[in-house]
């Protein structure tokens, strides 16, 4: 009994050895990673998008607050359009005048070709009338020139409507204009974000492009890191990476960019100094698991970010146990949330 116990003893301690040793070589930050990997330090961060008027004017209402969780299509900031709708009012007076004219110059185009079809009808008459003597050469000459005149003033009234319906086009566009400004005036949010900064309150003026609202995105969240020059041509754009933040739980991510140089001696001349290069490296957590968890999603929590490096034969080695998330996003109804703290 006595020897079955130690045997037990022993096992225990050897597997208690190889759990230790399997976190120190995948998990445990000091050391060097397996073969095959590579790991950089880091945080969780996102783009920031400034929220600002296109055009100066007077805040009328900010409707979120500092911390507040927005989706796209959400109103953010309503500016004061008093004055842009009484410019639209104007704009409106403006298009139905010009209209009215249209109507004057479509009936002073209708009047000119009656007065010029009975003057050819005249005119004709004379014509016949001149053959058989009737009418003197006098009249006849008379009635031509009449007919030529009702011509002039065709053409002069159909130029005029012309003109009428462009004046009409032009005051359309303005009061598009103008109408455009008000919409401009209502800020929305572009996608899922979060309020970081309040810059400005209601019934501050801002000028043209004036911050109103900071944003930190949630469409694009990330992880950037370095890695040296050797380990750098070995990555492959659009594989799978992870980060392992704080709350030590790996999460699914991709590398996203291409590896620039950074550091970068103004001339490499030596092996000393090629060797010194370091290549940024941003490793993409996907949308769709920020967004099965995106009222836990924080930026600046500190992290590990893993990504593969090519094999002699160009192949990838398989994410150890301990990397291999599952890939399916959490529902939001499952609890606290265990890849994004």
């Amino acid at each position: 009994m006595s020897r079955k116990i130690s045997i037990a003893i022993v096992l225990g301690v050897l597997v208690g050895l190889l759990g230790f040793g399997a976190w120190t070589v995948l998990l445990k930050p000091s050391g060097l990673p397996p073969e095959g990997f590579a790991r950089g330090n880091g945080r969780i961060e996102a783009d920031l998008v400034d929220i600002s008027p296109r055009l100066a004017g007077r805040v009328a209402e900010i409707t979120v607050h500092e911390g507040d969780l927005v989706a796209a299509g959400d109103v953010l900031v309503v500016m004061d359009t008093a004055e842009l709708r009484a410019q639209l009012a104007r704009a409106d007076a403006a298009v139905a005048s010009a209209e009215a004219a249209v109507g004057v110059a479509a009936a002073h185009v209708a009047e000119a070709r009656a007065r010029l079809a009975l003057a050819q009808s005249q005119q004709s008459r004379a014509e016949t009338l001149s053959v058989r003597n009737v009418v003197s050469r006098e009249d006849l000459d008379i009635r031509r020139t009449e007919t030529q005149l009702a011509e002039a003033a065709l053409t002069a009234a159909e130029a005029t409507q012309r003109a009428q319906e462009r004046s009409v086009e032009a005051e359309s566009a303005a009061r598009a204009e103008i109408a455009a400004r008000i919409a401009d005036s209502t800020l929305y949010a572009g996608g899922p974000a979060r309020v970081l900064y309040r810059l400005a309150q209601g019934g501050e003026i801002v000028g043209s492009g004036g911050k109103v609202l900071t944003l930190v995105s949630l469409e694009n969240v990330y992880m950037e890191f370095f890695l040296p020059a050797d380990e750098a041509p070995r990555l492959r754009v659009g594989d799978d990476g992870r980060n392992v933040a704080e709350s030590s739980v790996s999460i699914t991510a991709r590398l996203s960019s291409s590896p620039q140089a950074q550091f970068t001696p103004k001339q490499v001349e030596t092996l000393t100094e090629r060797e010194s290069l370091m290549f940024r490296v941003r490793v993409r957590i996907p949308p769709e698991l920020v967004a099965a968890r995106i009222d836990q999603v924080k930026t600046g929590v500190r992290g590990v970010a893993w990504v593969r490096l090519a094999l002699d034969d160009g192949s990838l080695p398989e994410w150890p146990e301990g990397l291999t998330p599952p890939l399916a996003p959490v529902s939001p109804a499952a609890g606290p949330n265990p890849v994004l703290p």
